[in-house]
């Protein structure tokens, strides 16, 4: 056996050439064969090795270190066959090629495991439509991510504008509380009295301006009822056909199957379409077409409103149309593009603050030179809830019909009573206790709720007169301590800005609200309003 092995390494075998009895043709066809065989085998595993160093990421990277050394060794193989043409190293080409089936079996022991691990991987067409969802979805997050951004800033907007609209309701009262005593103390001079009524209509408008401001703030709740919306557009088209030009065309759309109402405040309803109506005149300097659509649709996948059926409103220009620039900004209160004097930027930011408190929504599309679509999406009404009628807020129309003196018989049911008035600002405890005093009331006031408290456990008064934004406790906060020592306690809230929610937990139905600015007689209705409650 030893003999045996010696002369194997012995190399003493005739070179493979022999056996093709060295034929020209057969040699070279060999040679050639396996110089290319080597050569491609050889550089195979440098491509492998090169991947996997740079791809450190690639999924079953020592099966590519595997396939790198068994077709190495299979490469030297063929080297081997190429070198035993001409000479006979037998033994050296048993050993590679022992060496080359050893790494074989390796390499298919440790390969057919991960046979079904291969299958699972994704194609190159499940990457793209991979890709596709990722791409989609990073989207819809970057739209969602904008529209939390919008809401956070309208909300901020929203606090702000509810903190200035309280701060000028608390001056307007002082105005015209003072413009209210002086008229009742002017002895019938008809001079002052004039006066006086050309500085209340100014209140009034300023009232009116708080009042789309309040609207804006989304906090203090407008009053929700089911609304005819024929006769809501009808009043515009009479006022629209006596206001705009005669360039601008007219179109009334009202649509063949649509609920008779929907649920709005119908003052702020027909405030915000007639603002609308203007914008669009506005910015059709040289005439156009204003149309207003009502549509039935269905809401579904927004994060404003519950999916559901609408009442769509649409108003339509061919104006000017927005940059997007001005698109984004458009419902921010004070924002406008109109030159100083011709508007204050609160038009469709009361729009938008409508819309969102009668459970809607409002969209707008513009571009430049397209024109404008805005459409007010609004619940019909039989589809609301009855219980979103809030008709509890005394004195929300005491500016335009209600006289602002109060008559001798309802100020007699007023007089003798006991009122305590709460409100941190000195000057309009000060007016406010006037107007109670010249009702005849007897009058105390507190500048803060822990004042309020500590006088009530002293004597506790026939109505409580309370404002609801103070440092502090505010009111609802005052009531609920009050109501729990005193449940049979009168509550008047007298406030220029209110959150009606706050409200609501703490007085319900029983709650009443006095919109500052305040005229005695809606103060006198409000105190026997509550006498009654």
């Amino acid at each position: 056996m030893f003999e045996t092995v010696r002369e194997f390494i012995s190399g003493s075998y005739a070179p493979h050439g022999y056996c093709l009895l060295w034929d020209p043709w057969l040699i070279w066809t060999m040679a050639i064969a396996d110089a290319l065989i080597a050569l491609a085998y050889l550089s195979i595993p440098i491509v492998l090795v090169t991947f996997v160093r740079k791809r450190r990421d690639v999924a079953f990277g020592g099966v590519f270190w595997l396939f790198a050394l068994f077709i190495t060794a299979c490469g030297l193989t063929h080297l081997v066959g190429l070198w035993n043409l001409w000479n006979g190293a037998y033994a050296l080409e048993a050993v590679i090629k022992l060496i080359t089936a050893a790494v074989s079996v390796l390499t298919a022991i440790v390969l057919w495991p991960l046979l079904p691990k291969a299958i699972a991987l994704p194609s190159p067409a499940r990457l793209r439509e991979a890709n596709k969802a990722l791409r989609a979805e990073i989207a819809e997050r970057e739209r969602t991510e904008a529209a939390l951004v919008q809401a956070r800033k309208m909300e901020a907007m929203g606090q702000l504008t509810g903190g200035i609209a309280h701060d000028f309701n608390n001056l307007l009262q002082v105005v015209s509380g003072s413009l209210d005593l002086i008229n009742n103390r002017a002895g019938g001079d008809e001079r002052i009295q004039h006066l006086c009524g050309t500085a209340i209509s100014a209140i009034e408008r300023g009232r009116r301006l708080t009042s789309q401001l309040l609207s804006f703030s989304r906090i203090q709740r407008i009053e929700l009822r089911p609304t005819r919306i024929a006769d809501i557009l009808a009043g515009l088209r009479e006022l629209l056909s006596r206001t705009i030009e005669p360039a601008i065309m007219l179109d009334f759309d009202l649509g063949d199957v649509l609920p008779e109402s929907v649920m709005a405040d119908p003052v702020q309803l027909e405030l915000a379409l007639l603002n609308l109506a203007i914008n669009a005149r506005d910015a059709m300097p040289d005439g156009g077409r204003l149309a207003i659509a009502l549509s039935r649709q269905r809401l579904e996948g927004r994060d404003d409103v519950p999916d559901g059926d609408y009442v769509g409103i649409t108003v339509t220009d061919t104006g000017t149309g927005m940059t997007p620039e001005v698109l984004s900004r458009v419902f921010e209160p004070f924002f406008t593009t109109k030159p100083v004097g011709r508007g204050s930027g609160l038009g469709l930011s009361m729009v938008f603050g409508m819309a969102r408190q009668s459970g809607g929504t409002v969209t707008i599309e513009s571009e430049p030179g397209q024109g404008s679509t805005v459409t007010i999406f609004l619940r019909p009404a039989e589809e609301a809830t009855k219980d979103e009628d809030d008709g509890r807020d005394e004195g929300r129309d005491e500016g335009r019909t209600a006289p602002r003196k109060a008559a001798a018989v309802d100020a007699a049911t007023v007089a003798g009573l006991n009122i305590l008035v709460v409100d941190d600002e000195p000057i309009v405890r000060e007016v406010v206790a006037e107007m109670l005093t010249d009702l005849g009331c007897t009058v105390r006031t507190a500048e803060n709720g822990e004042r309020a408290l500590a006088m009530i456990e002293r004597e506790v008064p026939s109505v409580m007169l309370l404002d609801f934004a103070m440092p502090g406790m505010n009111g609802a906060e005052v009531a609920r301590a009050a109501l729990e020592r005193w449940p049979d306690l009168k509550i008047v809230f007298a406030t220029g800005f209110a959150q009606s929610d706050a409200i609501d937990a703490v007085l319900g139905d029983r709650a009443i609200v006095l919109r500052k600015p305040f005229s005695p007689n809606t103060l006198v209705q409000a105190l026997q309003a509550a006498m009654v409650a």
